[in-house]
């Protein structure tokens, strides 16, 4: 019998890989008897990433769901793991040094035992305090190798960049092949090149299918030492996700590994509870295309952790960008047209912005400005004309230092603009913060919570906590999913359907008026007809679909009727694709209307203020 591999079950990703939500509690702890009956696992993903985020944007509490998600594996003796961005905490922009630091002693004290840390430009600087602040924590400290295919990310530069990770204090090394396109032979000479410095360090892999490298990657990978290997499992495995746990566990038992032999009426019990989650409410959320393999994932290199809500936020992007096409006498664009526009325009981007690898928040960050670029060129604009200062923030190297050189046309650009690239160290930029939040929950009268996880829960995602606790995340997405659920009733084409339905979603009945075509439906009778807005001057419009807030942290004041502006100025932001975009007064004068509340959802064109 040879070398022993074990597996992972990477759960929490298979949702986020698959659409934009995961499972709610009661689910979670539903599934976890049946996922430790399988007997295959000695690990299992629990959080991490975007699993908060979602949690409170349904109105669950995250901190509640994470303690009760890991009991049952931590009395089964199976390893809990968890994903964190490094000097991005769990969301997509840079966090305070204290607010890291209270972080790994919180997901410890949750019963999360191994975080992996990863940081998407790989700079050291970021990655190596992450280590530090897990290991005086007490977790395992799991540092990963973002891999990417491009001419500077060689077997040579992430051998030598682990060698950094475990010269300071790594206790394991994952290969993290976030879009699958890791090419097999070269991460076998990676994880060879790995155990030759330090024989006895744990290397877990971790890829997703997408492309369809990653069955070939497994076999290399085990074949030159990798220990654990993650994997998913019907009906979320394959496609935008992961090899199923089945595959991958007979084909390494054909190769002479010795692996765990399954329970497969386990199996089964876990496959039907996931198909009945997708079925109550998160299946309404994950688009039919990230079901499929797809060899064009190759040449952009989108992870496949990002495909999930890709898909879902793109329906919104192409009803938009149509909705100004018809309106400009231009044919309309399908799915596909805008997909593949995309991915040609990701693979132009991404060597003109230095190469960062396409994973949380920088493939996004690309992802976003070729999006935008594809859009801004098909409504007759420039390249380039829109890009959101975070994107800003990665190009200058506030973020850290980017792999390659930056392309000319963009240093040009920063310099017209007054920007300065940044050499410091990324953490300089993001001063301590939780005294500040601390502040803020005594004043509301909220509690700090066991071990201070509601204090840091509010300090690593502020407008979500403060949506969460106000009711309003909940009801926004309960007003959503019921429009999903109506929307299910829709009649074939020239058919009749209903005028209204009735939808219940956690127990709550939402009346949902429905308009076929170009129809609206009319006022509810006794409804409050709509009024002119107060205020005189020009419109502000939403310069494009998504959450309009007045402010993206609580380091801005808000502007308020009657706040004099100067051209530049930002009058706020419009929250889409997870990146703050922001919307900057064109011309100097007054503030006179706020036309819509912090937190609402706005159509791109949708008046958002007035100016006098």
């Amino acid at each position: 019998m040879g070398k022993e591999v074990k597996f992972s079950l990477v759960f929490r990703d298979m949702w986020q890989s698959a659409g934009k939500y995961q499972p709610r509690v009661d689910q979670l702890v539903k599934v976890a008897p049946a996922i430790i009956k399988m007997g295959c696992f000695d690990r299992v993903e629990t959080n991490g990433g975007g699993f908060e985020q979602v949690n409170l944007l349904f109105g669950e509490n995250p901190n509640k769901a994470v303690r009760a998600w890991t009991k049952p594996f931590h009395e089964a003796g199976i390893q809990t793991h968890m994903l964190d961005r490094a000097l991005n905490g769990l969301r997509m922009s840079p966090v305070p040094k204290d607010v890291r630091r209270l972080f790994y002693k919180v997901k410890k004290a949750q019963g999360t035992d191994i975080t992996r840390i990863f940081c998407g430009l790989n700079d050291p600087r970021n990655v190596i305090p992450s280590i530090g602040y897990a290991k005086e924590a007490g977790m395992i400290a799991q540092a990963s190798l973002c891999i990417t295919y491009s001419p500077i990310h060689t077997v040579e530069y992430y051998v030598n960049l682990a060698k950094q990770f475990i010269d300071a204090g790594a206790d394991e090394i994952c290969l993290k092949d976030m879009a699958g396109i890791g090419r097999p032979v070269s991460l076998g000479k990676i994880v060879a090149g790995i155990k030759a410095y330090k024989k006895n360090i744990i290397i877990q892999y971790h890829s997703h299918a997408g492309p369809g490298f990653n069955m070939a990657s497994i076999l290399e990978v085990c074949e030159a030492g990798c220990d654990y290997i993650d994997t998913g499992m019907s009906p979320l495995s394959w496609g935008t996700g992961h090899a199923d746990i089945i595959t991958v566990q007979e084909m390494l038992k054909d190769a002479g590994f010795k692996v765990k032999e399954i329970n497969m009426a386990a199996y089964m019990e876990v496959r039907t509870q996931i198909q009945e989650m997708c079925d109550d409410f998160l299946g309404y959320y994950i688009p039919e295309l990230n079901h499929i393999n797809n060899s064009l994932l190759v040449k952009p290199g989108l992870p496949g952790g990002m495909m999930g809500s890709l898909m879902t936020d793109l329906e919104d992007n192409l009803k938009s960008l149509n909705k100004w096409k018809v309106k400009n006498g231009q044919p309309e664009l399908t799915t596909d047209d805008l997909l593949v526009k995309l991915f040609d325009e990701v693979a132009y981007v991404w060597p003109k912005v230095g190469y960062p690898c396409l994973v949380t928040p920088f493939s996004q960050y690309v992802k976003n400005l070729a999006l935008m670029n594809v859009i801004q060129m098909e409504k007759g604009k420039e390249r380039w004309s829109m890009i959101a200062d975070t994107i800003w923030d990665m190009i200058l190297g506030k973020a850290g230092q980017l792999p390659g050189p930056v392309a000319p046309e963009l240093i040009k650009m920063a310099k017209e603009q007054g920007r300065e690239f940044e050499t410091q160290d990324p953490q300089s930029y993001f001063p301590d913060k939780l005294d500040e939040f601390r502040k803020e929950m005594k004043e509301n009268g909220w509690e700090l919570g066991e071990d201070d996880e509601e204090l840091f829960e509010l300090a690593m995602h502020p407008e979500q906590y403060r949506a969460y606790k106000s009711g309003k995340a909940k009801a926004d997405f309960e007003a959503d999913l019921a429009k999903r659920k109506a929307a299910k009733n829709a009649p074939a084409a020239g058919g009749e359907g209903p005028k209204s339905v009735t939808v219940q979603v956690n127990g709550v009945n939402y009346k949902v008026d429905i308009a076929y075509g170009d129809a609206v439906p009319a006022p509810a009778a006794g409804a409050a007809p709509q009024t002119a807005p107060t205020g005189e001057g020009e419109d502000i419009v939403a310069p494009l679909e998504g959450k309009f807030y007045l402010v993206k942290d609580n380091s801005e004041t808000p502007k308020k009727v009657g706040d004099a502006v100067q051209a530049g100025d930002t009058l706020g932001y419009i929250e889409a694709m997870k990146t703050f975009n922001a919307i900057r007064a064109d011309k100097a004068g007054v503030i006179t209307a706020i036309l819509v509340a912090s937190g609402d959802s706005v159509e791109e064109d949708d008046p958002i203020m007035k100016m006098a």
